[in-house]
């Protein structure tokens, strides 16, 4: 198939530190070319990958990001460019990561079959959107969390995990001492959870991530102020230290404060051996096998008492479990069929 990959134009593909939509759409791509497919990504032009990239944003904007001027400026040079397509060059199917542009602009043009991936949480904002534009495209949900909480009308084809090539993460039977919490640096992510969690356990305890402009007065007030000996923010980390810290880490830290869609970092520290404990929010319980690579607790006082029996999680089981359900292959798997589908039936 000739499919068209368009991601949101904030953060190159693959990112340099921050960004999980953005590994999903490196994997994806690099796998379906490996696949024998003909892929063309529209994303920033600093982007890397195996397709053919396209681009009219030169550089990655995380600065910029979710101001609808840069995405409209992206997703609009995308399609014009899909439209013009004649010939062999047509494309058969169109997979959109980005947000609201190519859904709405859909229901205006005579586009190929177009999936649009659901990234994002539902909210007032975004369940308003969705609903109105609920059979214009079809839909695909990252969890099956996500899937409940969407308006009724939406056009639904499938629920296809995230992933991830699990051959990059190193495996680690033997761990260090330190809890780590790893992610962006904001209140929903419930950083200073952690931070209570590691005085009350007495320990140690490594933090890395973005941290955004718009999060600095939380970091200020809730996290500098406790930073020393024992609590220590590492900045934004990648490559071979950010897999070093998750295969190391007698367990990672996951005290989310909001309903997450998937969270791409639990499936990355159970790849490296290290169990998860989390919160029980959004699709938590739907990642995480509770009892046998990590656990799902309720409050702060469940996940303190956790971290005491991080020893009882047998760390091939964490990897046999990433292995089994969030492999690339697995993603790879369930999108082609999707295209497939999506390919045979006429439209209406």
């Amino acid at each position: 198939m000739r499919i068209a990959q368009i991601a949101p134009p904030w953060i190159s593909v693959p990112p340099h530190g921050y960004g999980g939509i953005e590994w999903v759409v490196q994997q994806l791509c690099d796998g379906l070319v490996a696949r024998g497919h003909e892929v063309v990504l529209y994303a920033t032009g600093d982007s890397r990958t195996a397709a053919e990239l396209r681009s009219v944003i030169p550089t990655q904007i995380p600065q910029y990001m979710g101001l609808s001027t840069f995405e409209a400026q992206h997703s609009g040079f995308a399609l014009a460019d899909i439209l013009a397509a004649k010939g062999d060059r047509e494309f058969d199917v169109l997979h959109d990561h980005s947000g609201a542009f190519v859904v709405a602009a859909a229901a205006l043009l005579g586009l190929p079959p177009v999936l649009h991936t659901v990234h994002n949480s539902f909210n007032d904002s975004t369940r308003s959107f969705y609903s109105m534009y609920g059979q214009t495209v079809a839909y695909n949900a990252i969890s099956k969390y996500q899937r409940s909480a969407s308006p009724p009308n939406m056009n639904w084809v499938g629920v296809v995990h995230n992933a991830i090539d699990i051959s990059r993460w190193p495996f680690q039977a033997t761990k260090q001492d330190y809890l780590l919490a790893f992610g962006r640096i904001c209140e929903d992510k419930g950083l200073h959870l952690a931070v209570e969690v590691a005085r009350r356990t007495g320990r140690r305890l490594l933090m890395a991530g973005v941290l955004q402009d718009q999060y600095r007065s939380y970091f200020t007030t809730r996290i500098q102020p406790e930073l020393d000996d024992q609590i220590v923010y590492l900045g934004e980390v990648a490559g071979r230290r950010r897999w070093e810290l998750f295969a190391n880490a007698a367990a990672f830290l996951f005290p989310i404060v909001w309903p997450e869609p998937f969270g791409l970092v639990m499936i990355e520290a159970m790849a490296t051996g290290t169990p998860v404990i989390a919160l029980r929010n959004g699709s938590v319980p739907e990642v995480i096998q509770d009892g046998q690579t990590g656990f799902v607790v309720e409050n702060v006082d469940e996940m303190v008492a956790a971290v005491a029996r991080v020893t009882e999680i047998d760390p091939a089981a964490c990897r046999r479990h990433v292995e089994r359900r969030f492999h690339i292959d697995r993603l790879l798997d369930r999108y082609e069929a999707i295209y497939r589908r999506l390919v045979a039936t006429p439209a209406s």
